[in-house]
């Protein structure tokens, strides 16, 4: 699935006249790197070979970074800006307010004006709404084509109920598995260049067992007892349930398509693989932040660029031949074109809300660059950390480095001029 780089040149110049590559960005719900088959923190007991065959053909980076919950990281990608910047610095509850606000120009919207020969959709999980019951809210935000679960989560993978374009739908059927063929059916009604982002839940809670067809762990024990006793069959099971179907997906694109994928934040802390002393999903320390990023279709190869959740906003314009995204959010499509690296020196992430943080570490902000790691979490001191020596975090290196904090500190005021 690797486009040549000269057609990838014409792609890019692309017009109303001549069409550039299809472009699919997939994001997995509550998956850290521990949990990518693609670095070196991986388990060995997770199988997910098309994942790992697409990090093979396309170009990883190591160096990408989200927010540490999921509402967040989904505004970031929306807009292009930090969650400072829009007001969406936390997962957001069901009736709580703080959504989202339709006033900002979304992904959809930069697409519609500046490539307007792209057909867009967006499937799959939403959670940018305060309000459950404001269903117009994706058209809102310049999504003509809507289809998925609308909240952070279901409750049963099999049964759930599930918006398309404004109106509730009840559906039966594994979640991935609808999500998958929904996509399918989407791209193959195409008759332009398309762009769809495609967001599963999986391998987001509830726990539990996929279809025994779809991974290797054969029965799961499900019961409340088991699922407290050893989580991690569940997890993995929905993580290969979900390479999977992106297989079955990967299949019907063609290889003129660009495929995007990423996790959206840390992995849950009773799965989360590694010795992290600062706890996974929702901590703004690394595990919480640092995620599988991998985009296939136009270069092979890893890199160490920085890149966070708001560079896929101006990536995705730049493939498509449109323009327009915040100072934010930076194009990655000069590293995918060869050994140049993007404008962005350092990855900023921000965490924050109206509640009450779930312990020490969540709210806060962290930058990293070059391989150290600045992190300031509310109601701690601010530490520094060597990530190629102490990928763990558990010694503050900041007071024998005072220059390298105070360089950090100046890279992020420079990140929300």
């Amino acid at each position: 699935m690797r486009l040549p780089m000269l057609a990838l040149g014409l792609a890019l110049a692309a017009s109303p006249m001549l069409a550039g590559p299809n472009i699919h960005l997939v994001i997995a719900d509550d998956m850290g790197l521990d949990a990518s088959p693609c670095h070196a923190r991986g388990d060995a007991r997770l199988r997910m070979p098309n994942l790992a065959a697409l990090c093979e053909t396309g170009m990883v980076f190591d160096a990408a970074y989200v927010a540490p919950t999921c509402s967040p990281t989904r505004a970031m990608m929306m807009t292009g800006k930090y969650p400072s910047q829009t007001g969406v610095g936390g997962a957001i509850a069901r009736q709580g307010g703080g959504g989202l606000a339709d006033s900002e120009r979304s992904l959809f919207d930069a697409m519609t004006e500046t490539a307007p020969d792209y057909a867009t959709a967006l499937i799959g999980k939403w959670h940018l709404s305060g309000d459950a019951r404001d269903l117009d809210h994706p058209a809102r935000l310049g999504i003509t084509e809507y289809f998925g679960l609308f909240s952070g989560a279901i409750r049963d993978y099999t049964a759930w109920q599930g918006v398309e374009n404004g109106q509730t739908v009840q559906i039966e059927g594994y979640s991935t598995t609808v999500l998958t063929d929904r996509s399918i059916a989407w791209t193959a009604a195409q008759e332009t260049p398309w762009f769809l982002w495609l967001a599963y839940n999986a391998p987001h809670t509830p726990f539990h067992a996929p279809p025994a067809n779809m991974h290797s762990y054969g029965e799961i024990d499900t019961s409340e007892r088991a699922l407290r006793r050893d989580p991690d069959i569940a997890y993995f099971a929905a993580l290969e349930a979900l390479d999977t179907e992106f297989g079955r997906l990967l299949d019907t694109v063609g290889d003129d398509t660009v495929v995007i994928f990423l996790g959206d934040n840390g992995t849950p802390n009773q799965v989360v693989r590694g010795d992290y002393a600062n706890g996974a999903k929702g901590s703004i320390f690394d595990a919480g932040t640092h995620v599988p990023f991998v985009v296939s279709g136009l270069n092979t190869g890893r890199s160490g660029a920085p890149v966070v959740a708001t560079d896929v906003f101006a990536t995705v314009l730049d493939i498509a031949g449109g323009s327009g995204a915040p100072e934010s959010s930076y194009s990655l499509v000069p590293v995918l074109e060869g050994p140049q690296g993007t404008s962005r020196t350092a990855a900023y992430v921000e965490h924050f809300g109206a509640n009450a943080p779930r312990g020490q570490g969540s709210y806060g902000w962290s930058v990293t660059t070059e391989g150290f790691q600045l992190v300031a979490a509310e109601g701690r001191e601010m530490a520094l950390f060597d990530m190629s020596d102490d990928p763990g975090q558990t010694r503050d290196i900041s007071g024998a480095m005072p220059d390298m904090v105070a360089r950090l500190v100046a890279v992020r005021a420079q990140m929300l001029r």
